[in-house]
C-alpha cells in the first residue's frame, strides 16, 4: 500500500518525512513546483513525479497537503484519472471531506485528516508530529486504513462529524491565532500605561507562562484567579471604567465565559452581583 502525495510543501514534507521513518512506503511527490517536488523526494528518499497520472498509477493512497484554495482544483484534476479504488485524503482544518464531490461516482473513499499544529519547517517540523493529534472525518474505509497508518505511527486519531468541521476549525484559531490578539491587546494597554514594549512583555510573561503551565497541568476551575472569580464588582468596575470600547467588549465577553467557571469552580459563592454587571454592561452596548 503506497502513498502518493500532492504538494511539496510543509505539510507535503512533515507528512512524508513522518511516515517514512516510521516505516510506511511513500511513493513520492507531484506539484505544480519542480524544484519542491524535487526537493521533497530528495528529503524523504522517495520519487519526483512529472505527471499526476503516474504518481495516481503508482498509488493506493492520495493524501492532498496543497493550501486549502488549491485542494478544489487538484480533486477536479484527479477526477481525469484512474482513481477508482483509491483513498483521497486532504489535510485542511477548515475544510471537510465534502470537498470531495460526486466521489461515491469515482468509486473514491474520502476522509479529512488535520493535525493540531502548527507546521513552520518543510524538513524539521516532522520531529514533533509523534505528539500530535489528528482529528479525522469522512468515510469509514478512509478513516479506518488512514486512521490505522497513523496510529501505528504512535498517534491518537479522533473521528468528528463532518458538519462540525468549521466550528473544530475556528475552536483550533481561538487558542491559537486570537490568543496572540489577546496577548497583544494586553501589550498595547500596558503601552500606553507608560510601559516599553521590551518592559510590558518582561512584565507578563511570567503571568504567561504560570496561567498556561495551571491551565495545563490541572484545569480551568484550578487555573483561575482574578477579580471576577472572587466576585470583586468594585475592581471589575473600575477596569470596565478605563478601556476603549474595543477592549470593553473583549473583556465582557471572556467574563462572561470566565465567570461560568468561577461558578464550578466555588458553587457556593454567590455570583449573582457579578452576573447583573455584566449583564447590564452587555445590555447598554447593545443600546448605544
Amino acid at each position: 500500500m503506497k502513498i502518493g502525495i500532492i504538494g511539496a510543501g510543509k505539510v507535503g514534507c512533515s507528512i512524508g518525512k513522518y511516515l517514512t521513518e516510521h516505516g510506511f512506503s511513500v511513493a513520492g511527490y507531484c506539484s505544480k513546483s519542480k524544484k519542491s517536488v524535487e526537493e521533497a523526494a530528495t528529503f524523504t528518499n522517495t520519487k519526483a513525479y512529472d505527471s499526476l497520472a503516474e504518481l495516481v498509477a503508482e498509488s493506493t493512497i492520495l493524501f492532498l497537503t496543497t493550501p486549502d484554495g488549491a485542494l478544489k482544483s487538484v480533486w477536479n484534476e484527479l477526477k481525469k484519472e484512474s482513481i477508482q479504488n483509491k483513498i483521497v485524503c486532504h489535510f485542511s482544518g477548515s475544510l471537510s471531506s465534502d470537498l470531495f464531490s460526486n466521489r461515491e461516482e469515482y468509486g473514491v473513499s474520502a476522509a479529512s485528516f488535520h493535525p493540531m499544529y502548527a507546521f513552520s519547517s518543510k524538513f524539521t517540523s516532522y520531529e514533533q508530529l509523534n505528539h500530535v493529534i489528528f482529528t479525522a472525518e469522512g468515510d469509514s474505509h478512509a478513516l479506518s486504513v488512514v486512521g490505522d497508518i497513523f496510529r501505528k505511527a504512535g498517534n491518537k486519531v479522533c473521528v468528528m462529524e463532518s458538519a462540525k468541521k468549521t466550528r473544530y476549525h475556528a475552536s483550533a484559531s481561538m487558542i491559537s491565532n486570537l490568543m496572540i490578539g489577546l496577548y497583544e491587546m494586553s501589550i498595547q494597554m500596558l503601552m500606553d500605561c507608560g510601559f516599553s514594549r521590551e518592559d510590558a512583555v518582561e512584565l507578563t510573561t511570567p503571568l504567561v507562562q504560570n496561567n498556561i503551565k495551571a491551565l495545563l497541568h490541572s484545569s480551568p476551575e484550578e487555573a483561575l484567579t482574578g477579580p471576577i472569580e472572587r466576585g470583586d464588582t468594585e475592581t471589575v468596575k473600575k477596569h470596565l471604567s478605563v478601556l476603549t470600547e474595543a477592549e470593553k467588549e473583549v473583556y465582557l465577553r471572556l467574563g462572561e465565559m470566565v465567570l461560568e467557571i468561577a461558578g464550578r469552580k466555588n458553587p457556593e459563592r454567590d455570583y449573582q452581583t457579578m452576573i447583573q454587571l455584566l449583564n447590564d454592561m452587555c445590555r447598554n452596548r447593545r443600546t448605544q
